[in-house]
């Protein structure tokens, strides 16, 4: 690491928790940043849930984190399209996550001729929704997606995710949406616009190499790679880029804070 961190930025699954269970060391890791009165966020490409749903759900695992130091691609989506287009409007595939920040940045939901077609995460994809958003898109809506994931994980074994749906209307319509979750950077910058912190003083924890680790290069801030979730050690060596630091585990970089 470049420095000693004043702020931090770490992904959620795989690094805090993993199938619902906190990761050893989280909590330690959470109360160390209150401590020290580092500035946090909390960033998941999630957009099925508000942040206070997601706070609700930590807590539940033993993790607390306040409803406000949650960052989801669903809100870095909706603070995207209001600095676009503010008080536009849009057609939204998706659940409360994000037609909640949709709506509380002013834009209206419509499926009458909107502004951008927005496509996030849900547990039940319409085949009418989908057709409805192929028609928009030829009709001229801007296709716009919470994050480029392809899959997600459920109880029987991966479920379609965002990425798979949005290929999905771009075969058919031949336009590609623009993501605005990891690994594009847009979403760090968000999120650090959100607590007013620069990237030369942050440091991004995740663990992905494909998402985390590259949104986190591109966004210019120092990156730690836990190997508590999807990334395996063997596995970094495939990446043309690399974390600045390796961790077994998000209870390694509580001596880091």
């Amino acid at each position: 690491m470049r420095s000693a961190a004043e702020s931090w930025l770490s992904d959620m699954d795989g690094v805090l928790v993993r199938e619902e269970l906190a990761v050893p060391g989280a909590a330690e890791f959470l109360a160390r940043l209150e401590e020290r009165g580092r500035k946090f966020l909390v960033l998941t490409n999630n957009s099925i849930f508000t942040p206070r749903d997601l706070s609700a759900r930590l807590a539940q695992s033993g993790l607390q984190v306040p409803e406000e130091a949650i960052w989801t691609s669903a809100l870095a989506t909706a603070t995207f399209l209001a600095d676009q287009l503010p008080r536009g409007s849009a057609y939204v595939i998706g659940e409360a996550g994000l037609t909640t920040a949709l709506h509380d940045a002013g834009y209206i939901l419509t499926d009458r001729d909107p502004d951008f077609v927005v496509l996030g995460e849900t547990r039940t994809y319409s085949f009418s929704a989908i057709t409805r958003a192929i028609r928009l898109i030829e009709g001229g809506a801007r296709f716009i997606a919470t994050n480029p994931d392809v899959t997600g994980p459920s109880e029987q074994g991966s479920l379609p995710a965002t990425g798979s749906v949005a290929a999905m209307i771009s075969k058919a319509t031949g336009r590609e949406p623009y993501f605005v979750g990891k690994p594009n950077p847009m979403m760090l910058r968000s999120a650090l616009n959100k607590i007013e912190a620069h990237s030369e003083s942050t440091v991004m924890v995740g663990d992905r190499m494909d998402t985390d680790v590259l949104a986190g290069i591109e966004a210019g801030v120092d990156t730690i790679l836990v190997l508590t979730g999807s990334t395996r050690q063997q596995d970094i060596q495939r990446y043309p880029w690399r974390p600045g630091t390796v961790l077994d585990s998000i209870a390694d970089a509580v001596e880091l804070i």
